[in-house]
């Protein structure tokens, strides 16, 4: 159902001149689906934004929520504050990360932990007399947020149109290449470089699978010229790849790991930044004139939204969500796999985590560029949401989605893909 009515509300990424009077107003949720304002029903097939990990309506979060609420509804953490949703938080993280007694450094979502790593990155170098060491590499097709750090490293050209100059010391490379990471390291000069951004799977950037061996190869670079090996973690984590932070796939240990998203299955906003113990050290010396780290945003650690966390974590573990990330990639590259053999489809990209995507033809798009949006509200016609990203569609299920929703997957995108043209 759209809704006739003209809004002052400004959607992000959105052409407000197309939304104005035609927009998809989303009114109730439960489990694995959404309904609209004429009580029509959806396969919630993209988990909202990559984050509805446990589906909608978690009963477990709104006790936890509305008894924090009458507790102590909100305090902040700078300086030696603290609360004790965020200390039990901060603790239950950290005992999970890959790389042990990691810090947390809390923020309001996850493009605050983005420009929280590229700053404590930084700082590091500076206080271990290594203040030339400022660069920092990303990858194309990458996307880290869109605050200023993480619009710079981001690689999705797009993205960073029409905003005038984007912060200095960021280069790019191809995201598929570890030679070219030991490039571009080579090229700045590896005294320069601070860290390295990658996402173990590209998700907004169309769900490309990294390379077999790739993770480990680019791991390995980073540790070799001392250039931090920041893991943005903000999709994968929280059951995503099937792991705890979804980088834990993999045999490697990261500098910093970036969360966000499902770490309170989207209920409210929250961000985790993990940082292992050699890059925290300066910063917890307690020595005389030890450096602080003067950056934090107002609602970082917020006590409700610690909370909510606290709550999503207890959920996660009873009902045994994450190792269904891992556990529901086959099945998903299973339903998805009929539409290979489209005659409108390129590629089909799963089998790594309980995401995909499905990119279109090459001529498709040069004579129809707004394709994807199109075969978007025709799978939401077939009572399916998906969102459009790039050249195609991609899918991101709730954990909980289990036969009947791929087989509602199965049976819909064909069916969608059938009347694009």
């Amino acid at each position: 159902m759209t809704s006739a009515q003209p809004n002052p509300l400004w959607h992000p990424f959105a052409d407000m001149g197309a939304v104005d009077g035609d927009r998809f107003v989303v009114t109730r949720g439960e489990g694995s689906y959404v309904w609209d304002e004429d009580g029509e029903r959806y396969f919630d097939a993209t988990a909202s934004l990559w984050y509805a990990n446990f589906g909608h309506g978690r009963e477990e979060i709104t006790r936890a929520v509305t008894e924090q609420l009458r507790t102590l509804d909100s305090y902040n953490l700078f300086g030696y504050n603290a609360t004790k949703p965020a200390l039990e938080l901060a603790e239950r993280v950290s005992a999970l990360a890959p790389v042990p007694g990691s810090k947390v450094f809390l923020g309001s979502g996850g493009g605050d932990v983005v420009d929280t790593a590229v700053k404590i990155a930084r700082s590091y170098f500076a206080h271990t007399g290594r203040p030339e060491k400022v660069h920092v590499i990303g990858r194309v097709q990458g996307y880290h947020g869109t605050h200023g750090f993480g619009t710079a490293a981001g690689g999705i050209a797009v993205n960073a149109e029409g905003f005038g100059p984007q912060a200095s010391g960021f280069s790019h490379i191809a995201w598929d290449s570890a030679e070219a990471l030991e490039a571009e390291i080579q090229r700045v000069g590896p005294e320069r470089v601070a860290a390295f951004f990658c996402e173990p799977v590209i998700g907004a950037g169309g769900v490309l699978l990294p390379p077999d061996g790739y993770i480990e190869a680019v791991a390995e670079i980073c540790h070799r010229h001392d250039v931090l090996f920041v893991a943005d973690c903000v999709i994968a984590a929280f059951g995503r790849l099937g792991t705890w932070f979804g980088i834990d796939r993999w045999p490697v240990r990261p500098d910093l790991i970036t969360t966000a998203k499902g770490i309170t299955g989207g209920t409210i906003p929250l961000g985790a930044l993990l940082v292992a113990p050699r890059v925290a050290e300066p910063f917890f010396t307690g020595a005389p004139g030890a450096p602080v780290l003067r950056h934090g945003a107002t609602y970082a650690g917020h006590p409700v939204a610690c909370a909510a966390a606290n709550a999503t974590l207890d959920i996660y573990e009873r009902d045994g969500l994450i190792p269904r990330g891992r556990e529901l990639e086959k099945p998903l590259a299973d339903a998805l796999s009929g539409l290979r053999s489209h005659p409108l489809v390129g590629e089909v990209r799963a089998g790594l985590g309980f995401l995909a995507a499905v990119e279109l033809r090459d001529d498709l798009l040069a004579t129809d560029p707004g394709a994807p949006g199109r075969l978007q509200r025709l799978c939401r016609a077939e009572g399916v949401l998906v969102r459009p990203v790039g050249r195609g569609i991609v899918v991101s299920p709730p954990l909980i989605a289990a036969e009947p929703e791929l087989d509602l997957l199965a049976s819909a995108l064909p069916r969608a893909m059938d009347r694009l043209v």
